[in-house]
């Protein structure tokens, strides 16, 4: 990747557009996020929707044959749609390259028998109804964890508490990541600091906040955030690959999260879905290229963050006796 002091950093179209008389104000040192990754580094990535070791395959391959490094690889149909054999695989292959393997915990909402997700407003979406779909994310961590996974995808508070405590109690290793879903992902810096208090390590932020709206983040919280710089249609469809520079300005320390617009849902997962699967796991690390390649046009892919680096640095939380 080109190092960020041999280009002068520039803004998408500058000099064409001040030669033209419409050139913009200059950026305000004030908005940056004074914030980076424990070992430095601004920006790590990571490829959504990897849901099992043959996806996981086809995303090693095409990230190697595109040069696209990668922090975190994640899964969204559950630690419960994989065999102990698949995620074994799965945890292998990652570990080899030094990359985080992020698995969703448990079963949701959206899939339970209750009626009101399928209402206009959607109920209470993708959390955990009742005390078994608790137990249920919590026997899915347990077990992930169990065969080596060391970070784990979230939808709901009460779990994300739960699953913070059983860290603290060491029911689950002490160095378990807990990710937050962009299904619930905090739009406000309180809702953020709450979050991150209840035991968050990574937020995934919904992909229609402002720039403004990340600065006001950064204000109350350095817990790294997760953003869609393209988002799948259920969350919005957004492509912000011109804002990546002032993304992670604003947001660092920041995942870049490479998805994939007008793609076919694949959640929950099974081999039914081979074929688009395999075709948009491809893409979506093709997308991240295009990202990265964007970035090093405008000087502004220096800061990335070690390869290999997974962990959050000091956080927040509120007191969490066993």
């Amino acid at each position: 990747m080109t190092d960020a002091s041999a280009t002068a950093a520039r803004r998408p179209g500058e000099q064409a557009l001040t030669a033209l008389g419409l050139g913009v104000p200059a950026l305000d040192p004030a908005d940056a996020s004074p914030h980076t990754f424990p070992g430095g580094g601004r920006w790590r990535t990571e490829i959504p929707s990897c849901e099992g070791p043959e996806a996981l395959a086809v995303v090693l391959k095409e990230s190697s044959r595109l040069d696209v490094p990668i922090h975190r690889i994640s899964q969204g149909s559950g630690v419960w749609m994989l065999t102990d054999a698949e995620i074994t695989e799965m945890v292998d292959a990652t570990a080899e390259r030094d990359i985080e393997l992020c698995l969703f915990t448990g079963p949701r909402g959206t899939w339970d028998i209750g009626g009101s997700t399928r209402t206009d407003s959607r109920g209470g979406g993708l959390r955990a109804r009742g005390h078994d779909a608790v137990a249920g994310c919590v026997e899915d961590a347990v077990r992930a964890t169990g065969l080596g996974v060391r970070c784990l995808l979230v939808a709901d508070e009460g779990v994300l508490w739960t699953l913070h405590r059983a860290r603290v109690a060491g029911i689950i290793p002490a160095d378990t990541t807990l990710k937050v879903s962009a299904l619930i992902g905090p739009v406000n810096p309180a809702a953020y600091a709450v979050y991150e208090r209840l035991g968050a390590d990574s937020l995934n932020v919904p992909s229609d906040l402002t720039l403004d709206h990340l600065t006001e983040i950064r204000r109350v919280s350095a817990a790294p955030m997760d953003m869609y710089i393209e988002a799948p249609d259920d969350l919005g469809g957004y492509v912000r690959m011109y804002e990546v520079a002032e993304l992670i300005r604003r947001g660092a320390p920041l995942y870049l999260k490479f998805g994939l617009s007008k793609a076919p849902g694949i959640y929950p997962w099974g081999t039914h879905l081979r074929d688009v699967t395999l075709d948009t796991a491809r893409e979506r690390v093709r997308r991240g290229r295009l990202a990265l390649d964007l970035l090093a046009r405008h000087g502004a892919d220096g800061d990335m963050a070690p390869l290999g680096s997974r962990l959050p640095g000091t956080l927040e939380r509120f007191p969490a006796e066993a």
